[in-house]
């Protein structure tokens, strides 16, 4: 049975709207006067599908070109990509890095299928899912540059991600501020993520260099008890140091130590002794990143974990000032550790979502019930904080999508899945999910695409109507891992 979206067809070779099974069904009701609405009995395989057709639209009506320009909106009532000042303004590279997630998620719950008995679904899609990862990889270096950096232990010339695209391959500017250490954690984790799915060394080999970049970014310098302070600064540019900045590191870390435990494979890093002086070690990469997934994970924990349960956004109120300070030992100038006094900032559904993951894949790789326990705790303090039940429509639990949250709120969802295995409690949290995304997607689909508000809707100004393609990133790879949980729940 094939499925036609409303409007002008994506193209030929996103004609996945017609390859449901003979059980799925199209129909033009659920949608206002829309058509393209995927129904199965088969859950999982609904929401697979879904999230292919979400992913196809955003990636038609949001992206331009063989660069693959990412234009932040896209608005499918006026097809127009123009922001609230009429200006085509491009992603992030943050916002660029959520389309990379949802394919790997997509490539992800295929393969799920695959592993249990659904061989046709990925047959039929894997292949041209990896295709489009690789040419966002590809592209994903508009936001690439070039800078020297003073760090902790260093000085050494680094090719990163920049905030802001570039005019060109490897222009984008990336000194200072203009890169912050969790955009490059991020897309490491789905670098890690693109390896595993495909075994593409590429992937792999620029994971590590990310991480790298990161953990140089690590706080190094001991303090009076010759205990390292800790904690990573949002950016080599800043010196408060955030969850966003340290969380989302943790997962990443994990998965590098498994792709390498067993293996002789090791790695030098810089750290400081006792005397001040900076010095080289050598570790199996292995012990090297399970060593600082625990670090940056216990350094959260410690400094950031509120008394409810759930995380701040940062360490601030610096000590003496808020500008990245150096010293000079024996002659080389470093960079200078600086006091924060405030734990301060919005708890954000992503902070903690980053903790839960860090937590779950902690637990896997070593055993220790802290981190399960640890993940439990979270699990229901988040859920209880940022999870409020009828607020918008009885019987459905809403969150806060102000701002960002869209996209945090997904953070959040991926970590209950991936809390699951050790605690069932978690599937009423990650129920909650699939209720909002199949109300939003039932009554509320158009042309492609999910509003932003998946249980209010559209608005009546069809002018404000405009999708961050991030949010629709976003909701596709909820789908694709919720599709990837009903496959494996049992197990």
């Amino acid at each position: 049975m094939f499925i036609v979206l409303q409007g002008s067809i994506i193209s030929s070779c996103l004609a996945m709207t017609a390859a449901c099974s003979d059980n799925t069904e199209a129909d033009n009701d659920g949608g206002g006067n829309n058509s393209g609405i995927i129904r199965s009995d088969n859950l999982a395989e609904q929401n697979i599908l879904r999230s292919m057709q979400l992913v196809d639209s955003a990636v038609s009506y949001h992206f331009k070109g063989e660069g693959m320009a990412m234009s932040r909106y896209y608005n499918p009532y006026t097809n127009s990509n123009v922001n609230k000042d009429g200006a085509d303004e491009k992603g992030s590279v943050w916002m660029y890095t959520s389309s990379i997630e949802a394919v790997n998620a997509i490539l992800h719950g295929l393969k799920a299928h695959k592993e249990n008995g659904r061989a046709e679904l990925y047959d039929k899609h894997f292949n041209r899912y990896t295709a489009l990862l690789a040419k966002l990889y590809d592209n994903i270096a508009y936001y690439r540059g070039t800078f020297r950096l003073t760090s902790y232990t260093q000085t050494k010339d680094w090719s990163v991600y920049g905030v802001d695209r570039g005019n060109a391959k490897g222009t984008a500017q990336v000194e200072g501020i203009h890169n912050v250490y969790d955009d490059q954690q991020w897309l490491m984790r789905e670098l890690i993520e693109a390896y595993r799915l495909t075994g593409s060394n590429t992937y792999l080999t620029e994971a590590e260099y990310l991480a790298d970049y990161v953990l140089d970014g690590w706080d190094c310098v001991l303090d009076t008890n010759g205990k390292e302070y800790g904690g990573i600064p949002w950016g080599p540019g800043y010196v408060t140091k955030h969850s966003c900045s340290n969380g989302p590191a943790v997962s990443p870390l994990v998965w590098l130590h498994e792709l390498y435990k067993g293996k002789n494979d090791e790695i030098s890093y810089r750290y400081i002794a006792t005397d001040g002086s900076r010095k080289t070690a050598t570790l199996k990469k292995s012990d090297y990143y399970l060593k600082f997934a625990g670090a940056v994970y216990a350094w959260q924990k410690t400094n950031l974990l509120r008394g409810d349960g759930v995380y701040y956004d940062m360490m601030g109120g610096c000590d003496p000032g808020c500008n990245v300070a150096y010293e000079t030992v024996n002659g080389v100038t470093y960079r200078k550790h600086t006091n924060l006094r405030d734990r301060v900032g919005t708890a954000y559904s992503y902070n903690c979502g980053s903790m839960l993951s860090g937590a779950a894949d902690l637990y896997r790789a070593t055993g220790e019930n802290t981190y399960v326990e640890d993940a439990k705790k979270l699990s229901d303090a988040s859920f209880r904080y940022f999870a409020k039940l009828g607020v918008n429509k009885p019987g459905y639990y809403t969150y806060d999508i102000i701002g960002f949250n869209n996209w945090f709120n997904g953070v959040l969802m991926r970590a209950y899945v991936d809390v699951y295995p050790s605690y069932n409690n978690a599937s009423a949290y990650i129920d909650s999910f699939q209720k909002n995304l199949d109300y939003g997607y039932e009554n509320f689909f158009y042309k492609g695409f999910l509003p932003p508000d998946l249980l209010a809707g559209w608005t009546r100004e069809n002018g404000n109507n405009r999708v961050e393609g991030m949010f629709t990133f976003a909701f596709a790879a909820e789908y694709a891992t919720l599709a990837r949980y009903e496959l494996e729940k049992n197990n």
